[in-house]
């Protein structure tokens, strides 16, 4: 019986004193679980020692003490690369904020100009129809304290951190105007290194200067058209200032730096129209574009010489156009659209004296040319021969392209015709209508060729 009890599991073998090799099974484990120490010390405490314990004792540590299992070693090129974003980041700071704090600078200066000539400058504002209010109090001054935003940001929109723009609108003659701040990439000293490496050596690749660039749009007897919101007080306005015809001849005149008269010309289809010649009413370092020396001689003023030779290298080019900045490709885009343009750069300095004569004379150029813009008729006869020569240009382009059109419709109309006659035919009449339109193909080479001989 105590071998059957042994087989099968009925009872338990002693160990002998002398066999030391199951020692550590000899009794059953205890099923209660093992206390979890409150903290290491008592951990350490806990921890079985002897000759069935696991050693010297070690300090208990959870898995997110880093610092534990790391060494600075491993941070090497983390500490590399940290100065390196630090310093990016703060390059991109000091560039974003000098450039906006070039542009405010810019409409400070201008400001008190746009508004003695426009009723509504800046976005989110409220018009104003004269410098005084009603009860005598300044309008302007009213909307600010009822916008409760900062001034440079009422008058400023920030496209990128290198470019801003600003809008003004409300004055005789003029829809509205579009000013646009372009400033260097100081937050991107890379690519502003580059620019200006790559300037060195090659002549199309020139560095971006910072430049103020201004487009005055006018009514020319359209301002129906535009629609514009009523303006409170914009009829008492109109009646002490009085309104007539806003409109006036189409022409096409620049006064452009010779620096910048090469690339001008490249650059705008309008002043391909024209043909340059210097005057000597203005300095030497300017040109005239023009379509008619009538035209040069009836607009340069007194005030628009002398502004330009104030500016000196400053100005770029002033322009006064009704025809596409980009080269047409369709009739409907030779519609005129007068519009007066300006570029000056702007000085580093920070002073705008010498441009703000320039800018105030640009603004009422408008004025300037439904007073002056008439001429003979055998002066806009030249004007209008050029124009209609560029229009029979692009509608000989145009015809041709029609043509093409219609003979590829013509073309496919053919094949499908064909197709559609060698489906009802069988394979011997296929074969017979195909021989006879190669002998066509090939009687009308053989003519070709005999023509050509």
């Amino acid at each position: 019986m105590d071998f059957l009890k042994n087989v099968i599991g009925g009872g338990q073998k002693p160990i002998p004193a002398e066999d030391t090799d199951f020692a550590d099974f000899a009794a059953a484990p205890d099923p209660s679980p093992i206390p979890i120490p409150a903290s290491p010390a008592d951990a350490a405490a806990a921890e079985p020692t002897g000759a069935l314990g696991r050693g010297p004792a070690v300090p208990y540590t959870k898995w997110y003490r880093v610092w534990e299992r790391t060494q600075v070693s491993d941070f090497y090129l983390e500490m590399t690369i940290a100065p390196f974003i630090l310093l990016m980041l703060l390059i991109h700071l000091w560039g974003s904020s000098t450039n906006k704090r070039k542009a405010r600078k810019w409409m400070a200066v201008h400001q008190p100009i746009l508004e003695s000539e426009f009723a509504l400058v800046g976005y989110h504002r409220a018009p104003k129809a004269s410098s005084e209010g009603p009860e005598g109090g300044n309008l302007l001054e009213a909307a600010n304290k009822l916008d409760g935003k900062n001034l440079a940001d009422d008058l400023l929109k920030e496209q990128t951190a290198y470019e801003y723009q600003t809008y003004a609108s409300g004055r005789l003659n003029a829809a509205f105007m579009d000013a646009k701040i372009n400033l260097h990439r100081r937050m991107n000293p890379v690519q502003l290194l580059s620019e200006h490496i790559a300037g060195m050596f090659f002549e199309s690749v020139k560095p971006k200067k910072e430049r103020l660039e201004a487009v005055l749009y006018t009514f020319d007897g359209k301002e129906k058209d535009f629609v514009p919101p009523r303006i409170p007080g914009a009829e008492e306005v109109e009646k002490s200032k009085g309104t007539g015809n806003s409109s006036y001849d189409p022409f096409v005149l620049a006064v452009v730096n010779k620096l910048e008269m090469r690339k001008f010309r490249d650059d705008r289809y309008d002043a391909s129209l024209t043909f340059t010649k210097d005057n000597a009413k203005l300095p030497d370092f300017v040109t005239v574009m023009s379509e008619s020396a009538e035209i040069t001689d009836a607009l340069l003023s007194k005030e628009l010489i002398s502004a330009v030779e104030k500016a000196g290298d400053l100005f770029e080019y002033l322009i006064i156009t009704d025809q596409p900045t980009d080269k047409p490709s369709t009739l409907d885009e030779t519609a005129p659209k007068k519009r007066i343009h300006l570029s000056v750069r702007l000085p580093s300095n920070g002073d705008y004296s010498s441009t703000l004569p320039l800018f105030q004379v640009f603004l009422r150029l408008p004025d300037a040319l439904v007073a002056n813009a008439h001429f003979r008729p055998e002066v806009m006869k030249k004007v209008k021969a050029v124009r209609e020569a560029e229009k029979s240009k692009l509608k000989k382009v145009s015809d041709q392209a029609v043509e093409e059109e219609r003979a590829l419709q013509m073309e496919k109309l053919k094949k499908e015709e064909r197709d559609r006659k060698l489906k009802g035919m069988s394979a011997e009449e296929q074969r017979k209508f195909l021989e006879r339109e190669a002998e066509k193909n090939r009687k009308k080479q053989e003519k070709k060729m005999q023509r050509r001989g």
